[in-house]
């Protein structure tokens, strides 16, 4: 959302009160998907009291999970949220809430580092996690934890292996001309959209349109 519909550049800008209507606007809609509310930047690094006010919120807003980025370092949340009854989606690898860590939005878990992104998966099944999220890491390291984990995987740049696999709308579409390499664009309707509107400003000044 911050990045396709909001004009951002990171996700970092993303606040609560923009999470809070969009997932309420998605929930209002939907009639059998799961609805998952990604917890933006600063929402739980904020202290685990706060964290906690904020999961909740993003639920009463509609959310049937929440989603929050990183490994080891988050699993205490994780633990707490399952406890109180919130389902939480877990999600390691390339987290983009951490792109300045990275210096860029960069594959991670490739040579020595699969072994801390491997641990990370384990981690947040340990702490409850129903599902784990694994972006851009090597194929061969993702099809190894989806291999170990018990629950499921959803892969977005990391291979067939995964239990399932995320795809971004606007870069399905091709709406989002600047879509990541691992993207596959279904449609390219980015093109579309700047025919029809040319079409209609030509209709407008030639008076085709409106008709009488």
């Amino acid at each position: 959302m911050g990045m396709v519909a909001l004009g951002y550049e990171t996700t970092l800008p993303v606040t609560m009160s923009q999470t809070l209507s969009a997932t309420a606007a998605v929930a209002r809609v939907v009639k059998s998907a799961m609805v998952v509310g990604d917890m933006p930047f600063g929402s739980y690094q904020c202290g685990d009291d706060e964290a906690m006010k904020n999961a909740v919120a993003i639920i009463q807003a509609g959310a049937d999970a929440v989603k929050l980025e990183g490994g080891a370092r988050v699993c205490g949340l994780i633990r707490r949220m399952t406890e109180a009854g919130i389902p939480v989606l877990a999600h390691v690898g390339m987290t983009p809430q951490s792109v300045n860590q990275f210096g860029g939005f960069k594959k991670q878990g490739k040579g020595e580092a699969a072994a801390q992104v491997a641990a990370d998966a384990r981690a947040v099944e340990a702490a409850g996690a129903f599902a784990v999220t694994l972006e851009c890491i090597p194929a061969d390291l993702a099809a190894k934890i989806t291999a170990e984990l018990k629950i499921s995987t959803i892969g977005i740049g990391a291979g067939p292996a995964c239990d399932a696999q995320w795809l971004v709308m606007h870069d399905l579409l091709g709406l989002n001309e600047n879509a990541p390499s691992f993207v596959k664009q279904y449609a390219h309707l980015a093109g579309d959209v700047r025919a029809a509107f040319a079409a209609y400003v030509k209709d407008v000044t030639d008076g085709a349109f409106p008709g009488v």
